[in-house]
């Protein structure tokens, strides 16, 4: 695999040019912010995106959290302001004593240990160091941070550059900059107008083609890169390094929305890699936080024996970074599009297990991968020894150079 580089613009400074002369410190982005959800995969994707474009010292990480289990995993689909109303009346009901409501962007309700993302604040700190650090990059990811992101772009328009990672639905010029993957875009395919009754259709969105503001992605933007794998291969040298290859990895997830499965895909999983296991040097298998104890029970039952086989338990350090810098080849569920994409930045054989279970735009993700060859699916009778390859995925720098372009078109330089 070879290594991810970003081309950035050249510094004024670097041919002894005064920034002051080159539109001073008001045309330099040095600095972001992020905004995230509470979940890994999500803000991993804005996380990337600020590595990418080598200001991964220079962020500060902020989070829209809603309440968490019980009745809270009923009210999820609720605008998240409405959700916290909701769960701080339902709180304070239960303890019959009323106190004043929080604001929505301070103090999390039910949530005191974790600091929210304040609107206010951001927007003051954008307006308050504008003149000594120019312009602060905004970066936000999922569904409950479209409207924190919207409102600072909206207070602090002239001194923030917002951009919304995954797609808002609507009203798309409320950012700088939209990046998302293609299969967003599916509700406008003629696939999913076969699909959807003539009725429906005013209320899929996006229901327009992207525009200027968009950034369309083939995967998830995340963390992985060339740096990032070499130092894994150094950390986990010692463990990984001398098992018998071809190493095949295993990265399990869950059953998502729009693609379900349970115990059986567990048993049709288990029973193709005992298949391939006379291919193979060695087996590590590792779940996610989203897998089901009804589908890791039966994995493990099924493979836990078997001397090749490694099954992580859990525990710290996660190998995940390790497998992906030391295997020769994946199998991945289909249900997770980060987990997916992550394992084609290697450039190795990845193939996909239950892919013909998922429905509407997680199909068309799968769709898009195996027409570009990046992609197989996994059926039990591959020869893991023998190896096959393609351009390696690079979602997440190719995002970051329109980020760069999307910032000269407004006079804007990115300076790390």
């Amino acid at each position: 695999m070879k290594p991810i580089r970003l081309s950035l613009p050249e510094s004024p400074t670097a041919v002894g040019v005064p920034e002051i002369f080159e539109g001073g410190a008001h045309s330099v982005v040095r600095r972001a912010v992020v905004i995230g959800n509470g979940f890994a995969g999500s803000e991993n994707q804005s996380l990337g995106l600020v590595r990418a474009l080598g200001l991964s010292d220079q962020h500060v990480l902020y989070r829209v959290t809603r309440p968490r289990g019980g009745i809270n995993e009923w009210l999820h689909w609720l605008p998240v302001w409405l959700h916290k109303f909701l769960y701080y009346v339902m709180t304070k009901l239960r303890t019959k004593k009323l106190s004043p409501i929080p604001s929505e962007n301070g103090s999390s309700v039910g949530l005191a240990s974790i600091l929210e993302a304040d609107v206010k604040h951001i927007v003051n700190l954008a307006r308050d160091t504008y003149e000594k650090d120019g312009p602060l990059l905004v970066v936000a990811s999922g569904r409950d941070t479209i409207s924190v992101a919207s409102s600072i772009k909206r207070l602090a328009s002239e001194k923030v550059f917002v951009i919304q990672i995954q797609h808002p639905r609507s009203h798309l010029n409320r950012f700088d900059l939209v990046i998302t993957p293609r299969h967003d875009y599916y509700a406008l395919t003629p696939e999913a107008q076969e699909q959807v009754p003539h009725f429906m259709r005013r209320w899929i969105t996006p229901q327009e083609p992207p525009d200027e503001h968009v950034v369309l992605t083939t995967g998830a933007l995340h963390q992985i890169d060339f740096s990032m794998l070499r130092n894994a291969a150094s950390a986990w040298h010692e463990e990984l390094a001398p098992l018998p290859k071809p190493l095949l990895v295993v990265n399990v997830g869950g059953p998502a929305r729009y693609c379900r499965y349970g115990a059986d895909l567990a048993k049709q999983l288990s029973d193709f890699l005992l298949s391939v296991l006379a291919t193979c040097g060695s087996v590590r298998i590792s779940f996610s936080e989203k897998t089901p104890q009804k589908v890791s029970s039966v994995i493990i039952k099924e493979l836990a024996y078997h001397p090749k086989v490694y099954i992580w338990d859990g525990e710290e350090p996660n190998p995940y970074m390790g497998h992906l810098a030391w295997g020769d080849a994946f199998v991945v569920t289909a249900d997770s599009v980060s987990m997916i994409s992550e394992a084609c930045t290697t450039g190795k054989p990845v193939y996909v297990m239950g892919a013909e279970r998922c429905k509407w735009k997680l199909s068309a993700f799968h769709k898009s991968l195996k027409e570009r060859g990046v992609v197989r699916p996994f059926t039990g009778s591959e020869d893991i020894s023998e190896s096959w390859s393609y351009p390696p995925l690079n979602d997440t720098a190719e995002a970051a150079r329109r980020v760069v372009e999307a910032l000269a078109q407004r006079d804007l330089t990115l300076r790390p």
